[in-house]
Formats: structure tokens, C-alpha cells, sequence
């Protein structure tokens, strides 16, 4: 594979007892771009990304990142690889402070996630690099606040730091703008383009105005089939792409750059 693309996937199919959600999907990810995966409600979006997270396992197929083939790999491997993935549910702990949830997840880079018996003092040198993560997240201001008393977009923005505390080369990113009002929307779609500096971000996304405007390219599936692949404008106009999205979210489709 080219140094050009991060990520491959080679004729990639999942079958679940006849009826195929994945389809021979050849996807290829441009290293340093946000790529978007779109499609309608059961197009096989979300058990693509279970196949790259590998929480599933392909019935044929390959999966190549960085030169290497991943298919046959487990989820932990696969995240200290580089791959780490965003749920479409907040996955935070409400009753830890901002910054706890931060150097909870740093802590895993360390190795010393389970080590309940050490002093909290042992987790200092963390706090610089957790207020350094909060503040790329726009968060700094809610270090010592109780998650569980944030309003939803900006536990949002907190799953995307400790999602980067990971270090994380590709990013997966799954509806990550769901169930949000527009003022939030239009925040955390400039915290992504924010922090896909020096980053690849691979995103699952049904709001057609964040993909028009972040998105450098764009696969749409539908019954786990790539019917469309390339820029926004490009492919909005194809008819294809225009009857698989009839109705509200077509009118939505062609509407976004408006």
C-alpha cells in the first residue's frame, strides 16, 4: 500500500447467517484527512467500523493500516496500533471531575490503569499533558467540574480529549454530532477540524452541513456497498447517491452548501 493512504480495506464483507452488511468495500483513507462514511439508516456503517475496530471479524477480506495487515488482529492490538474509536454514546464517567476522566485515560498509555493501591500523587506528572488536552478541546475552563454536570455537547468535546490522550494516528469517529443542537454542532465540527491537525480522522456522520464543510472526501454505503467515493460536490450530484437519499435527507444533502 502507498504511504499516500493510512488505511485499506480489500474487498472487506461480513456476513451474518446469509444476509451480507458488509459488501466487498474497497476503502482507501488518504493519510492527514477527514473522510467521511455516510449513508442511510442500515447501510452497514457501523459494522464497517466494527470490522476496523475489530469487535467483529470479516468473513472475507483484508484490512490494511499503515502497510500492515490487521485483519486478523484483536481490539487492543488494533488501538495500540493507532486505531482508536469514538462511541456514537458519550463514553465518559459522570462522577469523575473533567480532568479525572483525562488522566484516566492517559493513565492507559502508561500501563497503570488498575493500579488503585498508588498514591494519587503518582498521577501529577500527568496533569500538565491533561490541561494541555483539555484546552485543545476548548474544556479548560471545566477542569474540576463533575461531568455528570455538563451539558451534552461538551461531553462530547470531553470524549474527544480522551479519545486524543490515547495518541491515536487514525481517528474513528462515530456520529459525533448526534442528538446536539446547532450552537454545539457547529462547535464540536470545529474542535474535529482542530484536532485533525497532523492527524487521520475516519468519521460516521448523518449530518450532511458538518460533512460539507469538514469532510475531504466522502464513501457512501448503501446495503454495505460503496455507491459513491470522492469529494462532497462531486458526490451530491450523483444520481445514485440522490436516490438513496430521497425524501428529508436528500432535500438536506443538497442543501448543505447552500
Amino acid at each position: 500500500m502507498s504511504a499516500e493512504f493510512i488505511l485499506e480495506t480489500q474487498r472487506l464483507t461480513k456476513e451474518f447467517k446469509g444476509f451480507v452488511a458488509v459488501s466487498d468495500v474497497d476503502l482507501k483513507v488518504q493519510r492527514g484527512h477527514i473522510h467521511a462514511l455516510i449513508g442511510p439508516n442500515g447501510a452497514g456503517k457501523t459494522t464497517f467500523f466494527n470490522l476496523l475496530t475489530k469487535f467483529l471479524h470479516p468473513t472475507s477480506g483484508r484490512i490494511i493500516y499503515n502497510g500492515i495487515d490487521i485483519t486478523a488482529g484483536k481490539p487492543a492490538q488494533t488501538a495500540r496500533l493507532g486505531i482508536v474509536r469514538s462511541f456514537q454514546i458519550s463514553a465518559v464517567f459522570p462522577h469523575m471531575t473533567v480532568l479525572e476522566n483525562v488522566r484516566a485515560a492517559l493513565q492507559r498509555n502508561l500501563g497503570t490503569s488498575f493500579h488503585f493501591w498508588k498514591s494519587e500523587k503518582t498521577l501529577f506528572p500527568l496533569h500538565q499533558r491533561a490541561h494541555e488536552l483539555l484546552a485543545e478541546v476548548d474544556l479548560e475552563n471545566f477542569a474540576d467540574t463533575l461531568t455528570a454536570e455538563l451539558p451534552y455537547g461538551r461531553k462530547r468535546a470531553l470524549e474527544l480529549a480522551t479519545t486524543l490522550a490515547l495518541e491515536p494516528e487514525l481517528m474513528l469517529l462515530d456520529e459525533p454530532t448526534q442528538g446536539m443542537g446547532h450552537e454545539d454542532v457547529d462547535r464540536v465540527t470545529e474542535l474535529i477540524r482542530k484536532v485533525s491537525a497532523n492527524r487521520t480522522i475516519l468519521m460516521v456522520e448523518h449530518n450532511m452541513s458538518v460533512v460539507a464543510s469538514i469532510a475531504d472526501r466522502i464513501t457512501v454505503l448503501q446495503r454495505g456497498a460503496i455507491i459513491a467515493d470522492g469529494p462532497y460536490a462531486e458526490v451530491s450530484k450523483n444520481p445514485l447517491v440522490m436516490e438513496a437519499y430521497m425524501g428529508t435527507t436528500h432535500a438536506a444533502l443538497q442543501g448543505a452548501h447552500a
